[in-house]
């Protein structure tokens, strides 16, 4: 599916709306009925969208009412790739207008600041990192912990990205999320992979303890 076209409005109003007519989805987006009806029969022959049937009506006929549609899940599906692909239509038009930087920071601090509470700043950094996945793992990213080598380092690894999609095409938005796991643990991290950039996982290492410098 393309984004921003009558077609994508007909089925999000129908995702989010539905049931609902064609005279309705008409009167909502400001088309004609026979507009409406074009994509209508679009969608359905796509799979998009089906006839809704209330329970006990088997057949229409005089004084029936009129058909109303809900969409299908992979018209769910078709519409979440529609927003993803405005997403990162976004995220270019921002880069290009000077905005991007601070937009990417603006969200960092977004997550920075729904996710710190649940991390005691004078927990041991085992807790902390295990505390920062748990809240992580509750918006969507699939956070786990694991040892490093050694036994001086703890991996912070996420298994999913709910914007994958545009970190792909924006890694300084994976850059800005490290700068924000820095400032929840108070540590020095670094990125060594990432989802967005090809790997199965993106993975954080992070320093169970400060350095100090030796006495010479």
């Amino acid at each position: 599916m393309h984004a921003d076209t009558t077609r994508d409005r007909v089925l999000s109003l129908i995702a989010t709306a539905g049931p609902i007519t064609a005279a309705a989805l008409a009167t909502e987006l400001g088309v004609t009925p026979a507009g409406v009806r074009r994509h209508l029969s679009s969608l359905e022959d796509s799979g998009y969208i089906v006839d809704h049937e209330p329970p006990g009506q088997h057949a229409r006929g005089r004084g029936r009412p009129a058909r109303s549609f809900v969409a299908t899940n992979e018209g769910q599906r078709a519409l979440a790739t529609a927003y993803r692909d405005v997403a990162v239509d976004a995220m270019s038009a921002l880069r290009d207008s000077g905005g991007l930087h601070a937009f990417v920071e603006a969200k960092a601090k977004e997550l920075e600041d729904a996710v710190a509470s649940s991390v005691d700043p004078d927990a041991p950094m085992e807790r902390k990192v295990a505390d920062l996945a748990a809240a992580l793992g509750e918006r969507g990213f699939a956070a786990s912990v694991r040892p490093g080598p050694g036994g001086i380092t703890v991996q912070l690894c996420q298994g999913h990205c709910p914007v994958q999609s545009i970190a792909e095409k924006t890694p300084e938005w994976c850059e800005a999320e490290a700068r924000a796991f820095s400032r929840i643990l108070d540590v020095h991290v670094q990125r060594l992979s990432t989802l967005a950039g090809g790997a199965h996982v993106c993975t954080t290492t992070i320093p169970l303890a400060t350095p100090t410098r030796k006495e010479g």
